[in-house]
């Protein structure tokens, strides 16, 4: 691992052009910053959706969309990593994640949240404005807890909860931890002064940050990186019994809307906060999120419609969700017109991917999320810098020296986009392979045939959902 006095000077110029990316250091002025009220109050707001999002929206998605004897095993798998995580956050998450290490993983200044107070900040993107470090933290909180939430969906209906467990908490340690720190990792607007100062805060930055990868909010982080260990863990686990042979609807669709719905709504503070002030920047980030989700269900609607003949619920709620996960690296760099452009190409993409490429190679995913999370925010990520360029109506990129937006190169951004993409793809992967592997070796990873017949809800908790 690279250490930070062996990297590479590099031309300010180029690692700068990274602008406003979601993770800011922690820093201090000359005179302590007193944090804005309305900031503090949208961020707490934010906090609030992005909870909301996970438990219940993602909870009831998920849970609509198995089988009935099995609505509790996602429930509960979902709530409890939800609960496993933000205690992780706090013990050692959120150090490793967002103080200065090396270019791959954070250090140790906030294990046990040491040295956290109710008067310490963290910088935004804007210079001379900061918000308390503890609403940063419990902001970042909600993000590491739902990423691995994200990754049941894949091998639902077979695996053990204990296993569940204990692979959440090695992906989070291994996988989420460094890629939040490579990715979000910076020294904040207020150290970039000049050329010299900027160079030097570049080097201290994530290993994708110095690379110039953009992700407003979480496209490689969150979605990709759990979309890849979920196809690993769908793989490795092995199909449902009675996969390709019975039929297996989703037991419950009005939850399923539901979810989506409470998703969508939850998912103005996973992109809206990420901009982490409350301006108009954010107002045209909550538009864009808008567009984007409608247009992808839109576009995954009617192509089901002309494919299928009939256009579904379960279809549209899918379709919104990747175009939610679409947008989500690409909210804060691009205009509407190419919000509503990434929602349409990842409705139809995603759809491709489900319908498919699944099909085709013939995997168990269970509730598609390879096929949305990960399909969906590589197709955002890429086309972040497309429609990033100011001459389709993005925002190019900041430069905080000179104090204005720089000079956009398509493909040089586009390279900066593939190194991201394929990180978390190799990153992820690989970790949750070990991990996987780790488990099967030592508690086992799957329920025993009759288990899995008898279904989750009374083998593993004891309860039914329905009576």
């Amino acid at each position: 691992m690279k250490t930070l006095t062996a990297a590479p000077s590099r031309p300010w110029a180029a690692a700068l052009a990274l602008g406003a990316l979601l993770a800011p250091a922690l820093g201090l002025a000359q005179d302590t910053p007193v944090p804005d009220k309305g900031d503090t109050a949208w961020m707490m707001t934010s906090t609030v959706l992005v909870i909301l999002m996970t438990i219940p929206g993602l909870a009831l998605f998920y849970a609509g969309m198995v089988r009935s004897k099995n609505v509790l095993s996602l429930l509960m798998q979902v709530f409890m990593t939800f609960c496993l995580i933000s205690l992780l956050w706090a013990i050692y998450g959120y150090s490793l994640a967002f103080t200065n290490g090396n270019d791959f993983i954070g250090g140790f200044d906030r294990v046990f949240l040491q040295g956290l107070t109710t008067s310490s900040v963290a910088a935004t993107f804007s210079k001379g404005v900061y918000l308390p470090e503890f609403t940063w933290f419990i902001f970042q909180l909600t993000f590491a807890a739902i990423t691995p939430c994200l990754i049941v969906g894949a091998f639902a209906e077979r695996i053990k909860f204990s296993a569940v467990l204990l692979f959440v908490t090695l992906w989070f340690t291994f996988a989420y931890l460094p890629m939040a720190h490579m990715v979000w990792w910076w020294a904040g607007p207020d150290a970039y002064t000049d050329a010299a100062a900027g160079a030097a805060a570049a080097e201290t930055a994530g290993f994708l940050f110095q690379k110039g990868a953009l992700d407003f909010a979480g496209g490689t982080v969150v979605h990709i990186n759990a979309g890849i260990a979920g196809l690993v863990g769908a793989l490795m686990i092995g199909k449902r019994i009675g996969y390709g042979t019975s039929a297996m609807p989703p037991h419950n669709v009005p939850m399923v809307m539901i979810g989506a719905s409470l998703l969508w709504v939850g998912w103005f503070g996973f992109n809206v906060g990420s901009g982490l002030e409350a301006n108009g920047f954010t107002s045209m980030v909550f538009a864009n999120t808008i567009l984007a989700t409608a247009a992808a269900a839109l576009a995954w609607s009617f192509a089901e419609w002309i494919h299928r003949g009939t256009p579904t619920m379960l279809g549209a709620a899918s379709g919104a969700v990747a175009g939610l996960v679409a947008i989500t690296p690409a909210c804060g760099w691009v205009g509407p017109m190419g919000s509503i452009a990434i929602g349409i190409l990842a409705g139809l993409l995603c759809l491709l991917a489900v319908v498919g490429l699944k099909s085709k190679l013939g995997y168990d995913d269970s509730l598609d999320v390879f096929g949305v999370h990960c399909v969906g925010g590589i197709v955002g990520a890429l086309l972040t810098a497309v429609f990033c360029d100011p001459a389709l109506g993005g925002t190019g990129v900041y430069d905080y020296v000179a104090n204005a937006v720089a000079p956009y190169d398509m493909a040089a951004q586009f390279k900066a986009q593939l190194w991201g993409v394929l990180t978390a793809l190799v990153w992820s992967g690989v970790v949750a392979t070990v991990a996987f592997k780790l488990i099967d070796l030592t508690i086992g990873l799957r329920v025993p045939e009759e288990a899995e017949r008898e279904g989750l809800d009374t083998v593993s908790h004891g309860e039914r959902a329905y009576n």
